[in-house]
């Protein structure tokens, strides 16, 4: 070995010194003071797209997926539909109204819900039109515009059935038209079989109220339905005999079939699933081992598997699914693939816990024709060029 003489190790001292002394003042320096409420480092800088009209106040949001963990949204980054803008309510005078065909109708405050029993549990949350551009040529050329309205939370509220016993149903109740307090009046019709079963009056997402873009101070909430079932704003409970066929269940999110008959209430979101890494507008920057991920969910019940292609759908593996898993919620999964600088077609089919197998785009279009904007749960596939470059290979 070589000998290090005096005056090299007195320059190696001065600048190891100095080094270590520098470093001392950095962590000297006094970082942010608290604050009231907590944010995301300033490195962060995942941001919902926009879907641009001409009038603001109607329009949609789409969550980054590509750049979420796990399976909770955070709820600022949860996608968001509106109709007619959000409302700013004071929760201490917002009222619930349960009437109709009902024995002892009801009028509830938020302080009242708070109090009745409550449940907390994590369900996702998708807009009938999400991935809707996959129908035809408008398919976005990412993850996020092409499948960001979909969004997975924690959910607290009081039970829908709960409240439905104690008004009383009277026998040829069978509908709820669910009202919200938005400009619009948003409305939808409501089976209440399924009140009967999942369905909450929600007043918490993940760990603190209802954001007011989520509904606050209360929404109703159906899992594994289509999302603009799930009424924000919730002021009022109409029990019925029959839908109202509002304009949201008719001109809008129904899918006119082949034969020119509409398709009506096709409320539970059928098993689907996407690869966000690697995906549209990724570039893979060189022959390595990486992790394969994405998200897998259904109406219908819990992902039991999801298989992924390399090759166009020739051959299938199995991914891992993440545990736990639950029903109605999103499942992460993954997968080890060692990229050899090689052209690839990648995809994800999944399998929910009725048995039901993610159908390819074609089949789909065999079944219901082409003329819908709603409701698309095909096999989506992503091709990845010889350069590394990711694009939708639908776009």
């Amino acid at each position: 070995m070589a000998k290090t003489s005096r005056r090299q190790a007195l320059r190696l001292g001065a600048a190891l010194g100095s080094g270590a002394l520098a470093q001392g003042e950095e962590a000297r320096l006094l970082g942010t003071p608290l604050g009231p409420y907590g944010e995301r480092s300033r490195h962060v800088t995942s941001v919902r797209t926009m879907r641009q009209t001409r009038t603001p106040e109607a329009g949609s949001s789409a969550t980054p997926l590509a750049e979420t963990y796990g399976i909770i949204t955070p709820s600022a980054l949860h996608y968001e539909r509106h109709h007619a803008g959000i409302p700013d309510i004071d929760p201490a005078t917002h009222t619930l109204t349960i009437h109709g065909l009902v024995e002892r109708p009801l009028v509830l405050t938020m302080a009242e819900l708070r109090r009745l029993p409550s449940v907390s549990r994590i369900h996702f949350l998708e807009c009938g039109g999400n991935s809707g551009g996959e129908w035809g040529a408008k398919t976005g050329p990412d993850v996020q515009r092409s499948y960001g309205l979909a969004s997975c939370s924690e959910w607290t509220g009081v039970p829908l059935r709960l409240l439905l016993e104690e008004v009383g149903l009277k026998p040829k109740a069978s509908w709820l038209i669910a009202e919200g307090a938005d400009a619009c009046r948003m409305q939808r019709s409501v089976p209440i079989v399924a009140a009967l079963d999942d369905a909450m009056l929600a007043y918490g997402q993940n760990g603190e109220p209802l954001r007011p873009a989520q509904g606050f101070p209360l929404r109703l909430l159906t899992p594994g339905w289509e999302g603009n079932v799930q009424v924000k704003w919730l002021r009022r409970l109409h029990v019925t005999d029959q839908p109202y066929m509002t304009r949201d269940e008719t001109s809008k999110y129904s899918d006119l079939m082949p034969d020119g008959k509409a398709r009506l209430f096709s409320l539970p979101q059928e098993a689907k699933s996407v690869i966000t890494f690697p995906s549209g507008g990724h570039t893979l920057d060189r022959p390595a081992l990486l992790e394969l991920t994405g998200l897998a969910w259904s109406g219908r019940g819990r992902i039991e598997r999801v298989e992924i292609t390399f090759d166009g759908g020739a051959t299938w593996r199995d991914a891992r699914l993440d545990e736990p898993r639950f029903r109605l919620a999103f499942t992460r999964f993954r997968l080890p693939y060692r990229w050899d600088a090689k052209p690839a077609a990648i995809a994800s089919r999944a399998t929910d816990e009725t048995g039901y197998v993610q159908p390819t785009r074609e089949q789909l279009i065999a079944a219901r024709g082409a003329n819908s904007g709603y409701h698309f749960n095909g096999i989506k596939f992503w091709r990845i060029a010889a350069g590394g470059q990711v694009t939708n290979a639908d776009a």
